[in-house]
Protein backbone atom coordinates (compact mmCIF):
# COMPACT_ATOMS: atom_id res chain seq x y z
CA UNK A 1 0.00 0.00 0.00
CA UNK A 2 1.28 3.47 -0.90
CA UNK A 3 2.69 5.62 1.89
CA UNK A 4 2.01 9.34 1.38
CA UNK A 5 4.57 12.01 2.23
CA UNK A 6 2.49 13.00 5.25
CA UNK A 7 2.27 9.41 6.49
CA UNK A 8 6.02 8.86 6.02
CA UNK A 9 6.77 10.40 9.43
CA UNK A 10 5.14 7.36 11.02
CA UNK A 11 7.81 5.13 9.42
CA UNK A 12 11.08 6.79 10.39
CA UNK A 13 14.09 4.53 10.13
CA UNK A 14 12.26 2.00 7.97
CA UNK A 15 13.04 1.19 4.36
CA UNK A 16 10.40 3.17 2.46
CA UNK A 17 9.17 3.66 -1.08
CA UNK A 18 7.74 7.14 -1.67
CA UNK A 19 6.34 8.87 -4.73
CA UNK A 20 5.74 12.50 -5.58
CA UNK A 21 6.29 15.53 -7.77
CA UNK A 22 9.56 17.45 -7.76
CA UNK A 23 8.73 20.78 -6.16
CA UNK A 24 12.23 22.28 -5.88
CA UNK A 25 15.88 21.36 -6.50
CA UNK A 26 18.99 22.89 -4.93
CA UNK A 27 22.15 21.52 -6.49
CA UNK A 28 25.08 22.69 -4.34
CA UNK A 29 28.79 21.87 -4.43
CA UNK A 30 28.70 18.98 -2.00
CA UNK A 31 25.02 18.10 -1.64
CA UNK A 32 21.74 18.07 -3.51
CA UNK A 33 18.38 18.89 -1.94
CA UNK A 34 15.13 17.88 -3.62
CA UNK A 35 11.75 18.90 -2.20
CA UNK A 36 9.12 16.30 -3.00
CA UNK A 37 5.39 17.03 -2.87
CA UNK A 38 2.18 15.08 -3.14
CA UNK A 39 -1.41 15.88 -2.29
CA UNK A 40 -0.71 15.51 1.45
CA UNK A 41 2.41 17.66 1.89
CA UNK A 42 6.12 18.07 1.23
CA UNK A 43 9.34 16.33 2.26
CA UNK A 44 13.04 17.03 1.76
CA UNK A 45 15.25 14.44 0.08
CA UNK A 46 19.01 14.83 0.59
CA UNK A 47 21.80 13.32 -1.52
CA UNK A 48 25.45 13.84 -0.64
CA UNK A 49 27.79 14.13 -3.61
CA UNK A 50 30.17 11.21 -3.17
CA UNK A 51 31.28 8.18 -5.14
CA UNK A 52 28.65 5.94 -3.58
CA UNK A 53 25.83 8.29 -4.73
CA UNK A 54 27.28 9.00 -8.18
CA UNK A 55 24.29 7.52 -10.02
CA UNK A 56 21.74 9.34 -7.80
CA UNK A 57 23.58 12.64 -8.26
CA UNK A 58 23.48 12.21 -12.04
CA UNK A 59 19.73 11.54 -12.00
CA UNK A 60 19.04 14.66 -9.94
CA UNK A 61 21.34 16.75 -12.13
CA UNK A 62 19.08 15.95 -15.10
CA UNK A 63 15.82 16.21 -13.17
CA UNK A 64 13.27 18.94 -13.98
CA UNK A 65 10.72 20.59 -11.71
CA UNK A 66 7.24 19.03 -11.70
CA UNK A 67 8.57 15.66 -12.89
CA UNK A 68 7.38 12.67 -10.86
CA UNK A 69 9.72 10.28 -9.08
CA UNK A 70 9.64 7.04 -7.13
CA UNK A 71 12.31 6.87 -4.44
CA UNK A 72 13.50 4.21 -2.01
CA UNK A 73 15.40 4.88 1.19
CA UNK A 74 14.99 5.89 4.82
CA UNK A 75 13.41 8.89 6.56
CA UNK A 76 15.50 10.25 9.42
CA UNK A 77 15.08 12.95 12.05
CA UNK A 78 17.10 16.03 11.16
CA UNK A 79 16.53 19.08 13.40
CA UNK A 80 18.58 21.29 11.08
CA UNK A 81 16.06 20.81 8.26
CA UNK A 82 13.42 23.55 8.34
CA UNK A 83 10.83 21.45 6.52
CA UNK A 84 9.34 19.13 9.16
CA UNK A 85 12.78 18.59 10.83
CA UNK A 86 13.37 15.39 8.86
CA UNK A 87 14.99 14.30 5.62
CA UNK A 88 14.73 11.35 3.28
CA UNK A 89 18.00 9.62 2.36
CA UNK A 90 17.47 7.72 -0.90
CA UNK A 91 19.20 4.59 -2.09
CA UNK A 92 17.34 4.51 -5.40
CA UNK A 93 15.60 7.13 -7.57
CA UNK A 94 13.36 6.37 -10.54
CA UNK A 95 11.96 9.14 -12.75
CA UNK A 96 8.41 7.97 -13.47
CA UNK A 97 7.62 10.96 -15.74
CA UNK A 98 9.84 13.78 -16.96
CA UNK A 99 8.46 17.31 -17.26
CA UNK A 100 10.04 19.83 -19.68
CA UNK A 101 12.76 22.05 -18.24
CA UNK A 102 10.62 25.15 -18.89
CA UNK A 103 6.94 25.22 -17.90
CA UNK A 104 4.38 27.44 -19.65
CA UNK A 105 3.44 29.13 -16.35
CA UNK A 106 5.24 29.74 -13.07
CA UNK A 107 3.43 27.56 -10.55
CA UNK A 108 5.01 29.24 -7.54
CA UNK A 109 4.14 32.79 -8.61
CA UNK A 110 0.45 33.15 -9.37
CA UNK A 111 0.86 36.76 -10.52
CA UNK A 112 3.56 35.93 -13.08
CA UNK A 113 0.92 35.01 -15.68
CA UNK A 114 -2.44 36.45 -16.67
CA UNK A 115 -5.49 34.65 -15.30
CA UNK A 116 -6.59 33.51 -18.74
CA UNK A 117 -3.15 32.05 -19.39
CA UNK A 118 -3.32 30.16 -16.11
CA UNK A 119 -6.75 28.88 -17.08
CA UNK A 120 -5.28 27.67 -20.39
CA UNK A 121 -2.88 25.60 -18.29
CA UNK A 122 -5.32 24.84 -15.47
CA UNK A 123 -3.66 21.46 -14.95
CA UNK A 124 -0.50 23.18 -13.76
CA UNK A 125 -2.32 26.04 -12.03
CA UNK A 126 -4.18 23.52 -9.87
CA UNK A 127 -0.87 22.23 -8.52
CA UNK A 128 -0.47 25.39 -6.47
CA UNK A 129 -0.68 24.64 -2.76
CA UNK A 130 -3.52 27.08 -2.16
CA UNK A 131 -5.63 25.36 -4.84
CA UNK A 132 -5.08 22.00 -3.19
CA UNK A 133 -6.20 23.54 0.10
CA UNK A 134 -9.19 25.21 -1.56
CA UNK A 135 -10.58 22.01 -3.05
CA UNK A 136 -9.92 19.99 0.09
CA UNK A 137 -11.92 22.61 1.99
CA UNK A 138 -14.71 22.42 -0.60
CA UNK A 139 -14.80 18.64 -0.21
CA UNK A 140 -15.06 18.94 3.57
CA UNK A 141 -17.79 21.58 3.33
CA UNK A 142 -19.88 19.51 0.92
CA UNK A 143 -19.46 16.45 3.11
CA UNK A 144 -20.65 18.44 6.15
CA UNK A 145 -23.67 19.70 4.20
CA UNK A 146 -24.57 16.18 3.18
CA UNK A 147 -24.07 14.88 6.72
CA UNK A 148 -26.53 17.44 8.07
CA UNK A 149 -29.10 16.42 5.50
CA UNK A 150 -28.57 12.70 6.11
CA UNK A 151 -28.91 13.20 9.87
CA UNK A 152 -32.15 15.13 9.39
CA UNK A 153 -33.99 12.70 7.13
CA UNK A 154 -33.46 14.28 3.71
CA UNK A 155 -33.49 12.20 0.52
CA UNK A 156 -30.87 12.87 -2.14
CA UNK A 157 -32.23 13.20 -5.68
CA UNK A 158 -30.57 13.45 -9.09
CA UNK A 159 -32.81 15.37 -11.45
CA UNK A 160 -32.43 15.21 -15.27
CA UNK A 161 -30.24 17.76 -16.97
CA UNK A 162 -31.95 17.42 -20.36
CA UNK A 163 -35.35 19.06 -20.07
CA UNK A 164 -38.31 19.99 -22.26
CA UNK A 165 -38.96 23.27 -20.46
CA UNK A 166 -36.80 25.94 -18.84
CA UNK A 167 -37.34 26.55 -15.13
CA UNK A 168 -36.62 30.26 -15.55
CA UNK A 169 -36.22 32.57 -18.54
CA UNK A 170 -36.25 30.69 -21.82
CA UNK A 171 -33.70 33.15 -23.21
CA UNK A 172 -31.04 31.89 -20.82
CA UNK A 173 -30.99 28.22 -21.73
CA UNK A 174 -28.82 26.12 -24.01
CA UNK A 175 -31.15 24.68 -26.63
CA UNK A 176 -30.57 21.29 -28.21
CA UNK A 177 -32.22 18.83 -30.56
CA UNK A 178 -33.38 15.78 -28.63
CA UNK A 179 -34.06 13.20 -31.35
CA UNK A 180 -36.10 15.73 -33.32
CA UNK A 181 -37.77 17.31 -30.29
CA UNK A 182 -36.69 20.71 -28.96
CA UNK A 183 -35.06 20.46 -25.53
CA UNK A 184 -32.68 22.41 -23.33
CA UNK A 185 -30.05 21.92 -20.67
CA UNK A 186 -31.38 22.40 -17.16
CA UNK A 187 -30.91 25.79 -15.51
CA UNK A 188 -32.09 24.48 -12.16
CA UNK A 189 -33.56 21.36 -10.54
CA UNK A 190 -36.43 23.56 -9.28
CA UNK A 191 -39.35 21.82 -10.98
CA UNK A 192 -38.07 18.36 -10.03
CA UNK A 193 -37.51 19.33 -6.41
CA UNK A 194 -41.17 20.34 -6.32
CA UNK A 195 -42.14 17.08 -7.99
CA UNK A 196 -40.41 15.31 -5.09
CA UNK A 197 -42.59 17.26 -2.66
CA UNK A 198 -45.73 16.14 -4.52
CA UNK A 199 -44.31 12.60 -4.44
CA UNK A 200 -44.28 12.71 -0.60
CA UNK A 201 -40.49 12.66 -0.27
CA UNK A 202 -40.82 15.26 2.48
CA UNK A 203 -37.30 16.70 2.40
CA UNK A 204 -34.83 16.48 -0.48
CA UNK A 205 -31.49 17.85 -1.59
CA UNK A 206 -29.41 17.77 -4.74
CA UNK A 207 -25.84 18.71 -5.59
CA UNK A 208 -25.32 18.77 -9.34
CA UNK A 209 -24.64 20.82 -12.48
CA UNK A 210 -26.82 23.54 -13.94
CA UNK A 211 -26.39 25.47 -17.18
CA UNK A 212 -27.00 29.18 -17.78
CA UNK A 213 -26.73 30.59 -21.30
CA UNK A 214 -25.94 34.07 -20.00
CA UNK A 215 -23.54 35.99 -22.22
CA UNK A 216 -22.08 37.50 -19.08
CA UNK A 217 -18.44 38.33 -18.52
CA UNK A 218 -18.67 39.34 -14.86
CA UNK A 219 -16.59 37.97 -12.00
CA UNK A 220 -19.65 36.18 -10.58
CA UNK A 221 -21.18 34.32 -13.53
CA UNK A 222 -20.41 31.07 -15.31
CA UNK A 223 -22.29 29.08 -17.94
CA UNK A 224 -21.89 25.77 -16.07
CA UNK A 225 -22.16 25.77 -12.30
CA UNK A 226 -22.51 23.30 -9.46
CA UNK A 227 -25.81 23.95 -7.72
CA UNK A 228 -26.63 23.06 -4.13
CA UNK A 229 -30.40 22.77 -3.63
CA UNK A 230 -32.84 21.73 -0.92
CA UNK A 231 -36.63 21.60 -0.62
CA UNK A 232 -38.87 20.79 2.36
CA UNK A 233 -42.60 20.08 2.79
CA UNK A 234 -45.23 21.11 5.32
CA UNK A 235 -43.96 24.65 5.89
CA UNK A 236 -46.03 27.69 6.91
CA UNK A 237 -43.85 30.40 5.32
CA UNK A 238 -40.37 30.98 3.93
CA UNK A 239 -39.26 31.56 7.55
CA UNK A 240 -39.22 27.77 7.92
CA UNK A 241 -36.87 27.55 4.94
CA UNK A 242 -34.62 30.27 6.37
CA UNK A 243 -34.55 28.45 9.72
CA UNK A 244 -33.41 25.26 8.02
CA UNK A 245 -30.79 26.94 5.84
CA UNK A 246 -29.35 28.87 8.77
CA UNK A 247 -29.05 25.76 10.94
CA UNK A 248 -27.58 23.79 8.03
CA UNK A 249 -24.96 26.44 7.19
CA UNK A 250 -24.03 26.82 10.85
CA UNK A 251 -23.38 23.08 11.04
CA UNK A 252 -21.32 23.06 7.82
CA UNK A 253 -19.23 26.13 8.66
CA UNK A 254 -18.56 24.87 12.18
CA UNK A 255 -17.22 21.63 10.72
CA UNK A 256 -15.01 23.54 8.29
CA UNK A 257 -13.66 25.81 11.00
CA UNK A 258 -12.98 22.99 13.47
CA UNK A 259 -11.27 20.69 10.99
CA UNK A 260 -9.46 23.07 8.64
CA UNK A 261 -9.74 26.56 10.13
CA UNK A 262 -6.22 26.66 11.55
CA UNK A 263 -4.62 25.40 8.34
CA UNK A 264 -6.55 27.91 6.23
CA UNK A 265 -5.61 30.75 8.58
CA UNK A 266 -1.95 29.72 8.66
CA UNK A 267 -1.54 29.27 4.90
CA UNK A 268 -3.92 31.90 3.53
CA UNK A 269 -4.54 34.33 6.38
CA UNK A 270 -8.32 33.82 6.22
CA UNK A 271 -10.45 33.46 9.35
CA UNK A 272 -13.27 30.98 8.80
CA UNK A 273 -16.54 31.96 10.49
CA UNK A 274 -18.33 29.36 12.60
CA UNK A 275 -21.60 31.17 11.74
CA UNK A 276 -22.71 31.12 15.38
CA UNK A 277 -24.13 34.65 15.29
CA UNK A 278 -27.83 34.66 14.29
CA UNK A 279 -28.48 35.66 10.68
CA UNK A 280 -30.46 38.95 10.73
CA UNK A 281 -33.61 39.16 8.60
CA UNK A 282 -34.19 42.54 6.95
CA UNK A 283 -36.97 43.41 4.46
CA UNK A 284 -35.72 44.74 1.14
CA UNK A 285 -37.27 48.19 1.59
CA UNK A 286 -35.71 48.54 5.05
CA UNK A 287 -32.32 47.40 3.73
CA UNK A 288 -32.44 50.08 1.02
CA UNK A 289 -33.37 52.70 3.62
CA UNK A 290 -30.42 51.69 5.82
CA UNK A 291 -28.04 51.86 2.85
CA UNK A 292 -29.33 55.29 1.84
CA UNK A 293 -29.29 56.82 5.35
CA UNK A 294 -26.05 55.28 6.62
CA UNK A 295 -23.93 55.16 3.47
CA UNK A 296 -25.64 57.81 1.31
CA UNK A 297 -26.05 55.44 -1.60
CA UNK A 298 -29.30 55.20 -3.52
CA UNK A 299 -30.01 52.91 -6.45
CA UNK A 300 -32.50 53.52 -9.23
CA UNK A 301 -33.63 49.92 -8.86
CA UNK A 302 -36.36 49.43 -6.28
CA UNK A 303 -36.96 45.72 -6.85
CA UNK A 304 -33.39 44.43 -6.44
CA UNK A 305 -30.05 45.11 -4.79
CA UNK A 306 -27.07 46.26 -6.80
CA UNK A 307 -23.69 44.73 -6.05
CA UNK A 308 -22.60 47.80 -4.09
CA UNK A 309 -25.80 47.65 -2.04
CA UNK A 310 -25.14 44.01 -1.18
CA UNK A 311 -21.68 44.94 0.05
CA UNK A 312 -22.97 47.88 2.09
CA UNK A 313 -25.80 46.05 3.84
CA UNK A 314 -23.39 43.23 4.71
CA UNK A 315 -20.97 45.79 6.12
CA UNK A 316 -23.81 47.19 8.26
CA UNK A 317 -24.83 43.74 9.50
CA UNK A 318 -21.25 42.80 10.34
CA UNK A 319 -20.81 45.97 12.41
CA UNK A 320 -24.22 45.79 14.14
CA UNK A 321 -24.79 42.05 14.52
CA UNK A 322 -21.30 40.55 14.01
CA UNK A 323 -22.72 38.27 11.35
CA UNK A 324 -21.27 37.54 7.92
CA UNK A 325 -24.76 36.50 6.78
CA UNK A 326 -28.02 38.40 6.31
CA UNK A 327 -31.41 37.37 4.92
CA UNK A 328 -33.09 40.01 2.75
CA UNK A 329 -36.86 39.37 2.78
CA UNK A 330 -40.11 40.82 1.40
CA UNK A 331 -39.27 40.99 -2.30
CA UNK A 332 -41.75 42.41 -4.82
CA UNK A 333 -43.50 39.63 -6.71
CA UNK A 334 -42.61 41.37 -9.97
CA UNK A 335 -38.94 40.52 -9.33
CA UNK A 336 -39.54 36.82 -8.58
CA UNK A 337 -40.52 33.71 -10.60
CA UNK A 338 -44.16 32.75 -11.05
CA UNK A 339 -43.83 29.73 -8.74
CA UNK A 340 -43.08 31.82 -5.63
CA UNK A 341 -46.02 32.18 -3.25
CA UNK A 342 -47.35 35.64 -2.44
CA UNK A 343 -47.70 36.59 1.21
CA UNK A 344 -50.74 38.37 2.68
CA UNK A 345 -49.29 41.75 1.66
CA UNK A 346 -48.73 40.74 -1.96
CA UNK A 347 -44.96 40.36 -1.63
CA UNK A 348 -43.13 37.28 -2.81
CA UNK A 349 -42.69 35.04 0.25
CA UNK A 350 -39.02 34.73 -0.56
CA UNK A 351 -35.57 35.83 0.48
CA UNK A 352 -32.00 36.29 -0.66
CA UNK A 353 -29.15 35.25 1.61
CA UNK A 354 -26.09 37.49 1.40
CA UNK A 355 -22.70 36.34 2.64
CA UNK A 356 -19.73 38.69 3.01
CA UNK A 357 -21.12 41.15 0.51
CA UNK A 358 -22.52 38.81 -2.14
CA UNK A 359 -25.89 37.15 -2.75
CA UNK A 360 -25.42 33.39 -2.51
CA UNK A 361 -28.97 32.04 -2.14
CA UNK A 362 -32.48 32.64 -3.32
CA UNK A 363 -35.12 30.79 -1.32
CA UNK A 364 -38.90 30.90 -1.07
CA UNK A 365 -42.15 29.25 -0.18
CA UNK A 366 -43.48 27.84 -3.45
CA UNK A 367 -47.02 28.17 -4.67
CA UNK A 368 -48.51 24.66 -4.45
CA UNK A 369 -52.12 25.36 -5.50
CA UNK A 370 -52.64 24.56 -9.16
CA UNK A 371 -55.24 27.26 -9.88
CA UNK A 372 -53.11 29.97 -8.26
CA UNK A 373 -50.04 28.79 -10.17
CA UNK A 374 -51.95 29.04 -13.45
CA UNK A 375 -53.04 32.58 -12.59
CA UNK A 376 -49.47 33.58 -11.68
CA UNK A 377 -48.12 32.12 -14.91
CA UNK A 378 -50.56 34.33 -16.82
CA UNK A 379 -49.65 37.32 -14.63
CA UNK A 380 -46.04 36.90 -15.78
CA UNK A 381 -47.18 37.00 -19.43
CA UNK A 382 -46.57 33.27 -19.93
CA UNK A 383 -48.83 30.58 -21.32
CA UNK A 384 -49.91 27.81 -18.88
CA UNK A 385 -49.94 25.38 -21.83
CA UNK A 386 -46.14 25.64 -21.92
CA UNK A 387 -46.01 24.37 -18.33
CA UNK A 388 -48.52 21.51 -18.49
CA UNK A 389 -46.01 18.87 -17.33
CA UNK A 390 -45.11 21.07 -14.36
CA UNK A 391 -48.72 21.88 -13.45
CA UNK A 392 -49.47 18.16 -13.44
CA UNK A 393 -47.28 17.89 -10.32
CA UNK A 394 -49.99 19.75 -8.40
CA UNK A 395 -53.05 18.05 -9.88
CA UNK A 396 -53.23 15.23 -7.35
CA UNK A 397 -52.45 17.09 -4.12
CA UNK A 398 -49.22 18.69 -2.99
CA UNK A 399 -48.12 19.86 0.49
CA UNK A 400 -47.07 23.44 1.21
CA UNK A 401 -43.35 23.53 0.56
CA UNK A 402 -40.31 25.68 -0.07
CA UNK A 403 -36.59 25.57 -0.56
CA UNK A 404 -33.47 27.25 -1.82
CA UNK A 405 -30.56 26.87 -4.19
CA UNK A 406 -27.15 28.40 -4.66
CA UNK A 407 -24.04 28.11 -6.77
CA UNK A 408 -21.25 26.35 -4.91
CA UNK A 409 -18.48 28.45 -6.47
CA UNK A 410 -19.99 31.68 -5.16
CA UNK A 411 -19.92 30.40 -1.61
CA UNK A 412 -16.33 29.20 -1.98
CA UNK A 413 -15.35 32.57 -3.49
CA UNK A 414 -16.58 34.34 -0.39
CA UNK A 415 -15.06 31.87 2.07
CA UNK A 416 -11.63 32.24 0.49
CA UNK A 417 -12.07 35.93 -0.40
CA UNK A 418 -11.44 35.28 -4.10
CA UNK A 419 -12.48 38.05 -6.47
CA UNK A 420 -13.34 35.94 -9.51
CA UNK A 421 -15.47 32.82 -9.96
CA UNK A 422 -12.93 31.49 -12.46
CA UNK A 423 -10.51 30.90 -9.58
CA UNK A 424 -13.19 29.14 -7.52
CA UNK A 425 -14.16 26.59 -10.16
CA UNK A 426 -12.28 23.38 -10.92
CA UNK A 427 -12.70 23.86 -14.68
CA UNK A 428 -14.44 27.12 -15.61
CA UNK A 429 -16.96 27.46 -18.40
CA UNK A 430 -17.91 30.90 -19.66
CA UNK A 431 -19.04 32.55 -22.90
CA UNK A 432 -15.49 32.54 -24.31
CA UNK A 433 -14.06 29.42 -22.67
CA UNK A 434 -14.76 25.87 -23.79
CA UNK A 435 -11.28 24.43 -23.07
CA UNK A 436 -9.56 22.73 -21.35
Amino acid sequence: MRITLKEAENHKGEQLTLQGFVDNIRDLQYVQFVILKDETGKLQMTVEKNEENKQLVQIISNLSLESTVKVEGKLLDSPKVKLRAMEFIPTQIEITSQAPMELPIDIKNKDAALRETRLDYRLLDLRREENNLFFRAQTLLLNAMRNYWYQNGFIEINSPKICAQAAESGAEVFHLDYFGTPACLSQSPQFYKQMAMAANFGKVFEIGPAFRAENSHTSYHATEIQMVDAEISWITSCSDVMDMEEEWLRYAFRELKEKMGEEIKEKMGIEITDATAPFPRIPLEEAKKIIQEKYHFESDRKDDLERQEEALICKYVKEKYNSDFVFITKWPFSARPFYHMKDKDGYSDSYDLLYKGLEITTGAQREHRKDVLEAQIKEKGLDPKDFEFYLDFFKYGCPPHGGFGFGLARVMMQIFEIDNIREATYIYRGPTRLNP
